[in-house]
């Protein structure tokens, strides 16, 4: 017995060092520190392509670009979204202004309130390219560390956490997420309805260094019904840029022009 006592003495050190790191590193820590990787502290535009697949042929594509700018008071992004392809989609925009989500049509000149699940394009939605903050949106809990592959099959030690929506801003009820440890990457997503039935798969991926930063430029969704339907997202052309107040704004929305 006394052979074992020195091994079981260190087991149970190491056990100890791991619930005390995962106490110190809360869940809500991790996401937060995996909110800085997707998105930068300064106002920013980014021009998000987005092409559905279907059994790997492409089938639509659509191109976005998004104004984002991080609201001192509530400390989440506010974000004007600006259709540019196809054709008959440019100059129609989506507006987060504080907890509502504007869409608005040139032809028409006016603006509807959508959610965020409002289908932009194959399996991503308004919500999917809005810039968010999800330690504010969420609520989450550390289920414990594994080891997945993303999309490309490779390999990723990673915190697995479980998040509950805890406002109205969260485009989802519920998401699964996998965060890389020691880098923060967020690497696959899990979403669900609010009955809990599973909508979809996310990959981030390319992770490269934009705007003072390392940042996925790319992400993969999958239906979580259909494995055959894909669409891709492109993040490029980050820019860091001032944006006016006035542009967050419902009323100023048909007198908006940007070049």
């Amino acid at each position: 017995m006394t052979r074992t006592a020195p091994a079981l003495a260190l087991a149970a050190l190491m056990l100890f060092a791991f619930a005390a790191s995962a106490t110190a590193q809360s869940a809500q820590d991790i996401i937060a520190a995996s909110d800085k990787v997707r998105n930068p502290g300064k106002p920013f535009r980014v021009t998000n392509t987005l092409t559905e697949y279907v059994s790997g042929s492409a089938r639509n594509s659509s191109t976005l670009v998004v104004y984002a700018k991080i609201d001192a008071a509530s400390g989440q992004f506010r974000d004007l979204v600006r259709y540019i392809e196809p054709a008959r989609d440019a100059g129609k925009m989506a507006l987060l202004d504080g907890t509502v989500l504007w869409f608005y049509d040139p032809a028409s000149k006016a603006s509807v309130r959508i959610s965020p699940q409002q289908r932009l394009i194959g399996q991503a939605s308004v919500g999917d390219v809005l810039t968010v903050n999800l330690a504010l949106d969420y609520a989450g809990t550390l289920i414990g560390a594994e080891s997945i592959q993303d999309s490309q099959r490779q390999a990723h030690d990673c915190w697995h956490l479980d998040m509950k929506a805890a406002n109205e801003h969260a485009t989802y009820n519920r998401v699964e997420y996998w965060i890389e440890k020691g880098t923060y990457y967020p690497i696959k997503g899990k979403f669900y309805s609010d009955s809990g039935r599973l909508l979809k798969i996310l990959y981030y991926r390319s992770f490269v260094e934009r705007l003072e930063g390392i940042r996925p430029t790319e992400a993969i969704i999958i239906d979580a019904v259909d494995s055959a339907l894909v669409t891709k997202l492109v993040f490029g052309d980050y820019r860091f840029q001032e944006i006016p107040e006035t542009w967050f704004q419902r009323d100023y929305l048909p007198r908006l022009r940007i070049e």
